[in-house]
């Protein structure tokens, strides 16, 4: 897919933290995948980058181990050479970042119901924060929810539009605990995000409360 600028972008703080390798791997997977789709946030990570490279520039030389260059070149030439033939596939809604997590495709991935045709598959991540891919069917909607810390939701396919504005492909909305919505997928396309929380969401209604530790978020 080619990259585009997008309505809804990743905001510069948690931008600068990617660059500085201080985001949980959820949210680093949403900023990854995002920057793969937007032109604007890939010139701001540039441009924090940059920064970064002249702060480590101008920062005084420390002292390597003795050896500690030799070692790694050995490890690095004992490594196996990996041989794989690879056939073409068909270009897929799911970023490159992404795919290393769940496959090609909506039809790798190992979708679990969470009722009236919506799913979720929830991602292996370490630290805090949690990532998740949903699927919303065209004129569905999830329960009404609020947040206890951050959520960043990417569109991958289809949009949702809730209280806050109209998203597609590659927008992000940006949650904080202020932010209560009901998101619905539009009509016609099936909607899929991927989003990460660091804390659990709100429910509204009692069913979503109820089935909450089940579902994980």
């Amino acid at each position: 897919m080619n990259k585009m600028d997008t309505n809804s972008h990743i905001p510069n703080n948690v931008l600068a933290a990617y660059a500085a390798g201080n985001l949980d791997e959820a949210y680093s997977l949403v900023v990854a995948c995002h920057i793969s789709l937007c032109d604007t946030c890939r010139a701001g990570l540039e441009a924090f980058e940059a920064v970064g490279g002249d702060v480590l520039e101008n920062a005084e030389e420390a002292d390597l181990e003795p050896g500690s260059l030799e070692a790694t070149l050995s490890r690095i030439e004992a490594a196996p050479e990996e041989r794989r033939i690879t056939t073409p596939r068909a270009p897929s809604v799911f970023p490159a970042p992404l795919q290393g997590y769940v496959g090609h495709g909506p039809d790798d991935v190992r979708w679990r119901s969470l009722g009236g045709g919506v799913k979720q598959a929830v991602l292996k991540c370490s630290g805090k924060a949690t990532a998740r891919l949903l699927y919303i069917p065209g004129g569905m909607a999830v329960p009404e929810h609020g947040h206890r810390g951050l959520e960043l939701t990417l569109v991958l396919q289809g949009e949702f539009s809730d209280s806050v504005d109209r998203f597609r492909r590659g927008d992000v909305e940006v949650g904080g605990q202020e932010l209560e919505h009901q998101p619905i997928a539009a009509e016609g396309e099936d909607c899929i995000c991927l989003a990460a929380t660091d804390a659990p969401l709100r429910f509204k209604s009692f069913l979503p409360r109820l089935f909450q530790p089940l579902i994980g978020i």
